[in-house]
């Protein structure tokens, strides 16, 4: 599935539901959003089928997202669901790692390949702070289980000023014994929380000069828009993305499906396209789908301060 840059967009990220059972600082407004109806929502039926319409055209991976898509029921079943879909190559999930000690032998004997958890802190009072009510225990505890189960794990750092900073260190020193890669992502201006954002951005750049031991590797997945290196003897990996200070748009082979079931060439772009009316009245959705593919934007355009209007939980991580 060829855009009109040239780009192979073979990636499907999922968003099944936009409730959370956390409410991050970066993520959303201190009041929450109010929440989608139920009816709103793209039934596992109606995702499979998408789903199953862009592996036909070339989608070989999916990753499933929230909100927080553990707090959806039937979540273990549509995994399974998607896993005998032979032409998916991999299966994946992001999630705050509060409710993965318990799901994720489940999740693994299901179909699940890989998880990706949403971490950004190692104190447990900063923790309870950011999240506003999470436990940092049940988060680690979570990692600890799927890396037990054989799960791949990726953990997601967001870098905020005056938040974090002090603690990249501890985090790059995590990737020396966990066979995990540590990922640092820049804090990206959304919705309403653009203010926010701009006032904590802290550039990847930072995780380089506070760690001069890393040193460059080579990615697995060219597509993939971290730039990785490694410690000395460490077994796992250090991620860096970059969508401001280091722009990755040439490489995107990735599209979203929002929760409401909008299609969204762009993260940072709020151009749309409505699958769930069509779907709900029987047509044929491929025509859409394309056209998705057909207006994904060369580039974001962050650099020009042009952010979108949703929040990030409505979208899906």
């Amino acid at each position: 599935m060829i855009d009109r840059f040239g780009r192979d967009i073979n990636y499907l990220r999922v968003s099944i539901t936009d409730r959370c059972n956390y409410r991050c600082q970066y993520c959303m407004p201190h009041d929450g959003v109010k929440n989608m109806a139920h009816e709103e929502l793209l039934s596992f039926e109606e995702l499979y089928l998408v789903i199953h319409q862009f592996v036909n055209i070339g989608v070989k991976k999916v990753r499933l997202t929230g909100g927080e898509p553990l707090v959806r029921k039937g979540i273990l079943g549509f995994i399974q669901s998607l896993s005998h879909i032979t032409a998916l190559e991999d299966i994946a999930l992001t999630t705050n790692g509060s409710l993965l000690k318990t799901m994720a032998a489940d999740l693994k004997r299901n179909g699940l390949h890989r998880v990706n958890v949403s971490l950004d802190t190692l104190k447990p009072d900063r923790f309870h702070r950011l999240t506003r009510g999470g436990d940092l225990q049940n988060v680690l505890d979570g990692i600890s289980e799927a890396l037990n189960v054989g799960l791949k794990v990726k953990l997601n750092c967001v870098l905020s000023k005056d938040i974090n900073i002090d603690e990249i260190v501890d985090f790059v020193k995590l990737s020396r014994d966990w066979k995990l890669d540590v990922r640092f992502i820049e804090l990206m201006p959304i919705g309403e929380n653009v203010d926010y954002a701009l006032k904590h951005y802290v550039s990847t750049q930072e995780v380089l000069r506070l760690c001069p031991d890393l040193t460059p590797t080579e990615a697995l997945d060219p597509s993939s828009p971290a730039r990785y290196f490694q410690l000395p003897d460490a077994i796992g990996k250090v991620g860096l993305i970059s969508p401001l200070s280091c722009n990755f748009c040439n490489d995107c082979n990735r599209i979203r499906l929002t929760p409401d079931g909008k299609l969204k060439p762009c993260l940072h772009n709020d151009v749309e396209i409505d699958l769930r009316t069509p779907l709900r009245y029987g047509e044929n959705i491929m025509p859409y789908i394309l056209e998705a593919i057909n207006v994904k934007p060369e580039k974001h355009l962050l650099d020009q301060h042009k952010t979108i209007v949703r929040q990030m939980s409505q979208i899906g991580g």
